[in-house]
């Protein structure tokens, strides 16, 4: 990618270099004034990763290959909802992607580190985003607090947080994993009350995994 010292011109490239990796990807065509979103918030993220560390991959081509395809690719994919939480949002991928591309989705961005938090807070009103941060441990949030769909991506302890974020999930709510085709089988297995109903390749990782599946359709407490 090309820099100068304009923002503008540079978000104008950062943007059409955008439309084309999800062209090159063979994602649908992202909706008008998408792009210019994606490419704002690649700026940001790059203005803040010089000193939170929020990505170890600097090169925006490469962030862009590396982290918001694969983003955009699920927020496409994703079944309808109303409510996502995206858990352990770190940099806010793929859940501020997601909420620039399906923007009728309400997401919480659950990031218990308080700087990153704070990127993500900054991000969400620089944007104008119908979403929010949530900046304690999802663990602790109150009981009746469900959404319809939640995300995991590059998350520590993947499995104990994918058992986490069940109990988070409502009742045929959809789970959505980043992972390989080497933690596939593992993760489903720690996951007994899910329905897998896509496994969907992630563009450009040549083992990546996009797994989406339904929460059995059993409120708490039944027997």
């Amino acid at each position: 990618m090309a820099t100068t010292g304009d923002p503008g011109i540079g978000r104008r490239m950062t943007a059409r270099e955008i439309e084309a990796g999800v062209a090159a990807a063979g994602l649908t065509p992202l909706s008008p004034g998408a792009d210019d979103l994606l490419a704002c918030y690649l700026q940001l993220l790059l203005r803040w990763n010089a000193r939170l560390n929020l990505t170890a991959v600097r090169e925006p081509s490469r962030i862009i290959s590396r982290h918001l395809i694969e983003s955009i690719q699920c927020a496409q994919a994703l079944p309808k909802a109303l409510t996502l939480l995206d858990f352990g949002s770190g940099a806010g991928l793929p859940g501020i992607p997601i909420a620039i591309v399906r923007h009728e989705i309400r997401i919480t961005l659950g990031e218990s580190q308080r700087k990153k938090a704070a990127f993500l807070r900054e991000s969400v009103r620089t944007l104008g985003l119908n979403a929010e941060v949530y900046d304690g441990r999802i663990e602790k949030m109150p009981e009746d607090r469900l959404f319809e769909a939640i995300t995991l991506r590059a998350v520590d302890n993947m499995a104990e947080a994918c058992q986490a974020a069940m109990e988070r999930l409502a009742p045929a709510g959809w789970l959505v994993l980043f992972a390989t085709v080497r933690t596939e089988q593992s993760l489903k297995a720690v996951l007994p009350d899910i329905g897998w109903k896509h496994r969907l390749p992630i563009a450009g990782l040549d083992d990546g995994l996009l797994l989406m599946g339904q929460k059995a359709n059993v409120s708490r407490g039944t027997i």
